[in-house]
């Protein structure tokens, strides 16, 4: 059986969301059962199926956050947050 496609954002409202310097601060959720990029009022919330073992989850993301903002995935780059939930990326619009 295929995977549902990731749910995703209007992309204007995620380029929104990257600050002045080009960043664009992440809630993740590794190990989900679907993919997804959710705006809420307080955070970008990403959930990614990959696990989070030796970068896995953090090439997801960056994968995922790169197709809902329609770029290139080498436009987008993991800051901080290697090991943790909360991650910084650097984007380049």
């Amino acid at each position: 059986m295929a995977r549902p496609p990731a749910l995703m954002p209007d992309a204007a409202a995620l380029r929104a969301r990257v600050d002045a310097r080009g960043r664009l601060a992440l809630k993740v959720t590794p190990g989900a059962r679907e993919e997804s990029v959710t705006l809420t009022p307080e955070a970008v919330l990403v959930k990614v199926r990959a696990p989070a073992d030796k970068g896995a989850a953090n090439d997801a993301v960056i994968q995922v956050v790169a197709r809902a903002l329609g770029l290139a995935p080498s436009r987008v780059s993991l800051l901080r947050g290697a090991t943790s939930r909360e991650k910084l990326l650097a984007v380049e619009l």
